[in-house]
């Protein structure tokens, strides 16, 4: 890293608050493993979630919630896990990029690399996508708990309070 990618990482909020949405016509709040996951991460790294939903893989609700937390001014990230794939049900890709202000195409492609390296070839199938929703940044991972693990770890943690700060510039 940099001296200059150094302070501005030092430079961001050390408590980031987080919207959390797992996409799914299946999970309920028992079964949301990927979710769980993913405020685990949160968490442990001191950031607070300031708001859990389960939304049904559909772009309407999406699309509604996702203005909804748009506007809320206390909330500095939108982190989503479901509904990346192929499969004719999975809508979170075109339902978000439809929204992006900004988009931040090295994180999906970051992510598919890293993904490469755990699963091969089939990285393909994620369509992971991330940028600015207003001032809100936005992250999309898949539903399943390795595959929000790898996001979290590798990219998100590391990367969410500078994310926020430039977000805020």
């Amino acid at each position: 890293m940099t001296a200059t990618h150094v302070e501005h990482k030092s430079q961001g909020p050390a408590v980031v608050r987080c919207a959390v949405l797992t996409i799914s016509d299946t999970r309920t709040l028992a079964n949301d493993i990927g979710g769980d996951t993913l405020i685990a991460h949160l968490t442990a790294a001191g950031h607070v979630v300031a708001t859990r939903e389960i939304i049904p893989d559909d772009p309407q609700p999406m699309r509604s919630t996702l203005l909804k937390l748009r506007e809320q001014p206390e909330l500095d990230a939108i982190l989503m896990t479901g509904g990346t794939g192929i499969s004719r049900r999975d809508q979170t890709f075109e339902t978000v990029n439809s929204l992006l202000d900004k988009v931040l195409p090295g994180y999906g492609e970051l992510f598919r690399q890293l993904s490469y390296l755990e699963i091969g070839p089939a990285a393909i199938l994620s369509r992971a996508v991330g940028g600015l929703l207003g001032s809100k940044v936005l992250l999309t991972m898949p539903g399943s708990p390795a595959a929000v693990r790898l996001a979290m770890e590798r990219i998100v943690v590391p990367e969410l309070s500078h994310l926020v700060r430039e977000a805020r510039r």
